[in-house]
């Protein structure tokens, strides 16, 4: 993993954004290049076109899903989406290409060869996404540890990356029970130092259970350290693993004395600004869906259009969130406040549709532009919710430091949640982007909630 503006990516992934990056430009190059009598020339000139449309293949790429190192998608859904991409892509290729000085023909060949360039980036993408990791892009990882935190630690290796391979488990002198099946567990005879360099383990992840008494061989993991292995705790394993901060690996001093949680006026400013810009620009492009929308909600139950609800932000104040009505007008009539579920029957026709694809939450930009609201950042909850939710679930207030968001990490990782199990698993997704939020962050949040909205994931 590669930690980047204090978002970690897999450095397998980071290999193929820059792959796809440089097969498009050198796509649109080459073949202007060919074409005109002046290669270097032409090259130089067409340049900063395809830089464009190479960012734009990545963000559809992005979007669509194509980065992610674990899905569930059969290779028919895998191609399904990559025609989408064409489809989506293609014109805008056309469009941003017409501003290099071309004849008709020469304009007809630069665009086939574009197209056969994305073509091929997207045949080695869908290869690529059901493809096993070759060995050399493989990751061996020792887990210190055979109690129960060093069985999640292996559990959730084995299911969230299937880039890596699990040498095995290395006891602790203080540890008198395993958790772990005894086929995993190393041999006791050897010194940790020995086993990682016959294993040729890469990354040592720490997880033990009890770390007081002298169960840490310190000077054997400074060894292993010096030697170019990793050695990591298991809190910050599952930062980088699993884009959480899992509340059963993580303690308050870990959260005080590590990085992140920066909330400096640079960061304050320059997020208020993309706020402000992207709430714009998404009203203007919207306009016409926020229009229909109030027209079918008329149409079906009457009025109300919008539903104001009173939720939690910034520092516990109480703020009003303005969505679109969803459910009928009596969906709380008995004053009690529930989550929404599976199947609710509270939900209208319409209302089961613009849940689905999101529509209902387009109001909140406005809230977005009167400063109650980011775009990105932790949902807000009701109070009710955030009472009780604070009283059951450590660090809970820890996610109202920062802004809510219209969308957030939890969102993007984790389906709708409908009770205190639901909220306590979100909620590690939340201090995740609590603690490591950053524009890049906001970007990568932003596409992949294209992404969700693509594909109806997650809604009810």
């Amino acid at each position: 993993m590669i930690k980047i503006f204090n978002h970690y990516i897999h450095r397998r992934t980071l290999l193929q954004i820059m792959l796809d990056f440089g097969l498009v430009v050198a796509a649109v190059i080459a073949s202007v290049a060919w074409l005109a009598n002046q290669p270097l020339v032409a090259a130089s000139t067409v340049l900063p076109s395809a830089i464009v449309l190479a960012v734009l293949a990545l963000f559809t790429n992005a979007a669509l899903g194509f980065y992610q190192r674990v899905h569930n998608r059969s290779i028919v859904q895998s191609w399904a989406r990559a025609v989408l991409f064409l489809v989506l892509v293609i014109p805008v290729a056309y469009v941003v290409l017409r501003v290099v000085a071309l004849g008709v023909t020469e304009q007809v060949i630069v665009t086939l060869t574009v197209v056969a360039g994305l073509s091929l980036m997207l045949a080695h993408r869908v290869h690529v996404g059901h493809a096993a990791a070759t060995s050399m892009m493989r990751q061996r990882v020792l887990v210190f540890g055979t109690g129960t935190r060093a069985k999640l630690v292996g559990r959730t290796l084995q299911k969230s990356d299937p880039h890596v391979d699990l040498v095995g488990y290395y006891a602790s002198p203080n540890e008198s029970v395993a958790e772990v099946s005894a086929w995993g567990i190393l041999s006791p005879n050897m010194s940790l130092t020995d086993i990682v360099m016959e294993q040729q383990v890469d990354e040592i992840v720490v997880a033990l259970t009890e770390r007081r008494g002298g169960s840490m061989p310190l000077r054997e993991l400074l060894d292993c350290k010096l030697q170019g292995v990793r050695v990591v705790d298991i809190a910050t394993h599952f930062e980088k693993t699993l884009g959480q901060i899992r509340l059963d690996s993580v303690s308050a001093g870990w959260l005080i004395f590590g990085d992140g949680f920066s909330q400096d006026l640079l960061r304050t400013v320059v997020k208020r600004l993309f706020d402000i810009v992207c709430a714009l620009v998404l009203l203007v492009i919207a306009s016409p869906v926020i229009l229909v929308t109030g027209l079918l909600i008329l149409w079906e139950s009457g009025g109300p259009i919008l539903y104001l609800q009173e939720r939690v932000g910034l520092n516990g104040r109480l703020i009003n969130v303005v969505k679109f009505r969803s459910m009928r007008t009596d969906a709380e009539q008995d004053g009690q406040p529930r989550w929404a579920s599976a199947d609710d029957d509270r939900v209208t026709r319409v209302g089961r549709i613009i849940r689905k694809l999101r529509i209902d939450e387009l109001p909140q930009l406005f809230s977005v532009l009167s400063g109650d609201m980011s775009l990105v950042g932790p949902r807000p909850e009701r109070p009710y919710f955030v009472d009780r939710l604070t009283q059951e679930i450590p660090y809970f207030a820890v996610r109202q430091s920062v802004k809510p968001g219209v969308t957030g990490w939890a969102q993007v990782r984790y389906p709708y949640g409908a009770s205190v199990e639901d909220a306590a698993e979100k909620l590690q997704y939340d201090l995740y982007y609590v603690k490591n939020h950053t524009l890049f962050l906001d970007l990568v949040i932003l596409f992949e909630t294209v992404g969700v909205v693509l594909t109806a994931k997650g809604a009810q």
